[in-house]
């Protein structure tokens, strides 16, 4: 494949693997822990054993028997990530419970104390976000085996059956075909520092091949998730405190702050990697709608510390698009524009994606009853609390305006 046909130097990674992007997967976890040792272990067993307590309406129960716990001893990244997990799914579960209206206020300080002290710690928010659920949560079935779907799982589920593991194992391999990329960049930025034309060229046309390929993998969550389920069941377990009618005020944390606090639920927005490259292309998104631009701004905060400082360290750097603009090269702006387009490409299959998924459950919900926009509205909101039709087709909007005149 021409995926192939450029390979970093030797130093490329020698910046990167202090932002914790790895060679191979990029921003994913790479070999997530799958166990912690005696006290934590108990926040494993329940988290293992969702479904089953949620369909039995003996989670909550559960959840409230567990002991107060140290997070002292969580002293390795790893840990702390899994640890993060696991408190995660619990918070969700705790809340969410059966999906209904049955929702839940506060979160008992045995699991709101330690889970906010993790995620202090962590630099993320005590909520179940993206780097989480996606990043942290899959494991090969055979070690030796390849990255495929049909040789992974999660390692920990919600209600909805083989829903979520094909929604969150989708999600990680688009991530992961586009993460390829990653490892060019140190010499993209360097051939534009040094100018060289072919190097950018190359270095462009691969990262394009990897954008695509990620659309390829998108794909296969037609086969992987059910709308029906999707919508009704695990959308339910993914949504946050923040922007949402049924928790108005935000989620109380008992024994952490005296007033509740509003948080957005998991969302593609939180993914480092698409950030990334419009950042690295010079996509503007504070060229487009305000709001959209606020949203993904504020969607770092729940991306780990460490790939955020290196979407920083990216808007420092030597702009490509600039170089691009100024050298006159009809063949360097067309490799530039095939990157743009593979991302504007990205967010034209989002977009049907999410009306799949999110627009005609919620139109076929509400069909027998009133049509108003006061009671569809808020089934129209992503995971992340926005009206995400809006949303994406902003970014989408936003991003092919960056396309270059070839002529």
């Amino acid at each position: 494949m021409s995926h192939n046909r450029i390979l970093p130097t030797k130093n490329s990674w020698k910046n990167l693997k202090e932002y914790h992007i790895d060679e191979k997967v990029g921003f994913v976890l790479p070999t997530p822990q799958e166990e912690l040792p005696y006290p934590y272990d108990q926040w494993i067993s329940i988290a293992k054993n969702l479904p089953e307590l949620i369909d039995k309406n003996e989670l909550r129960k559960e959840v409230e028997k567990l002991k107060m716990v140290s997070i002292d001893d969580l002293k390795d990244h790893k840990s702390q990530r899994l640890a993060h997990l696991v408190l995660g799914y619990i918070t969700m579960a705790y809340v969410w419970n059966q999906g209904g209206e049955d929702v839940c206020e506060v979160l008992p300080k045995n699991i709101a104390v330690p889970y906010c002290e993790l995620s202090k710690k962590l630099d993320l928010p005590p909520i179940l976000v993206y780097a989480d659920c996606v990043l942290a949560n899959w494991k090969k079935k055979d070690p030796n085996g390849p990255m495929t779907y049909e040789n992974m799982d999660i390692l920990f589920s919600f209600p909805g059956g083989d829903c979520g593991k094909g929604f969150f194992l989708v999600s990680l391999l688009v991530e992961i075909a586009a993460a390829s990329a990653i490892k060019v960049i140190p010499d993209l930025l360097n051939a534009v520092k040094c100018e060289d034309h072919n190097t950018l060229q190359r270095a462009l046309r691969y990262i394009a091949s990897c954008l695509k390929q990620a659309k390829e993998e998108f794909k296969q969550i037609h086969e992987y998730v059910d709308p029906n389920t999707f919508f009704n069941v695990l959308r339910i377990y993914l949504s946050g405190w923040k922007g949402n009618p049924l928790l108005p005020e935000g989620l109380k944390y008992e024994g952490v702050w005296e007033t509740p606090k509003k948080f957005a639920g998991g969302s593609a927005a939180q993914s480092s990697v698409f950030q990334c490259f419009d950042v690295l292309l010079g996509i503007q998104q504070s060229s487009g709608e305000e709001s959209s631009f606020k949203f993904l701004q504020e969607m770092r905060e729940y991306m780990p510390l460490a790939h955020r400082k290196f979407l920083q360290s990216l808007e420092s750097a030597p702009s490509v698009r600039e170089f691009v603009i100024s050298k006159g090269d009809a063949k360097l702006r067309a490799d530039y524009n095939e990157c743009v387009k593979a991302m504007a490409d990205l967010r034209k299959y989002h977009l049907k994606i999410v009306a799949k998924y999110i627009v005609i459950p919620s139109k076929n919900k509400h069909k027998t009853n009133s049509t108003s926009e006061e009671t569809s509205e808020p089934e129209n909101k992503g995971t992340g609390g926005t009206s995400v039709m809006t949303f994406l087709k902003s970014v989408r909007n936003t991003t092919e305006k960056f396309l270059l005149n070839v002529d």
